[in-house]
């Protein structure tokens, strides 16, 4: 039960029936660590916990959001009020912009999703999405929200022309894990701060 060191010692299998364990398992152990080495680096105090909290979180909702297109809410909406106490331990000065970041995503997605079907008839981007970036709003305030909308979509775009190239191109219909790229927009500006325009 130790992650890394188990896998590695059981060759990759169950101890008790034998079966071969999936790389995607250690994968997550390894990430895990290494957001608690990347939240170390970048923050201290209860900052630091909050950072590999967050870090985590976002991990998490990244694999779950990949595989089955989904962002729980049990996971994303615990997010926003842990952004504005993580806004207040900061600097207290800058709950107001938090909350407001909170609603400002939340608001963004519900609106965008509502444009994206009167022009398409369908849905186009899940609610989960509009919670985490409600999420993001309350811990990178108003100002970090562009921001993090801005790496998503890039990260998005060099995922689809990574399928692309790899001749697995995407149709205009094909499901997209959006969660996975906004949880990177996500974790890179509360690092280091909306990007200088």
């Amino acid at each position: 039960m130790v992650p890394l060191l188990s896998f590695i010692w059981l060759k990759g299998r169950c101890r008790v029936c034998m079966a071969h364990i999936g790389r995607f398992h250690p994968a997550i152990e390894l990430a895990a660590l290494l957001v608690a080495i990347w939240s170390a680096v970048s923050a201290d105090g209860a900052i630091l916990w909050m950072t590999c909290l967050l870090g985590w979180s976002l991990l998490v909702l990244a694999a779950i959001d990949f595989r089955h297109y989904l962002l729980p809410d049990f996971l994303t909406l615990p997010l926003i009020p842990l952004g504005l106490l993580a806004a207040w331990l900061t600097d207290p000065s800058t709950v107001v912009d938090a909350l407001i970041g909170a609603a400002s995503g939340l608001i963004f997605v519900i609106v965008l999703r509502y444009i994206y079907g009167l022009v398409r008839h369908r849905e186009g981007i899940g609610l989960g999405d509009a919670k985490l970036l409600a999420a993001a709003g309350a811990w990178v305030g108003w100002i970090g929200l562009p921001s993090v909308v801005l790496i998503a979509a890039l990260s998005g775009l060099v995922f689809a022309a990574g399928l692309g190239l790899a001749g697995k191109g995407m149709s205009t219909t094909d499901r997209v894990p959006f969660g996975v790229f906004l949880s990177f927009g996500f974790w890179i500006i509360w690092l280091y701060g909306p990007i200088a325009m």
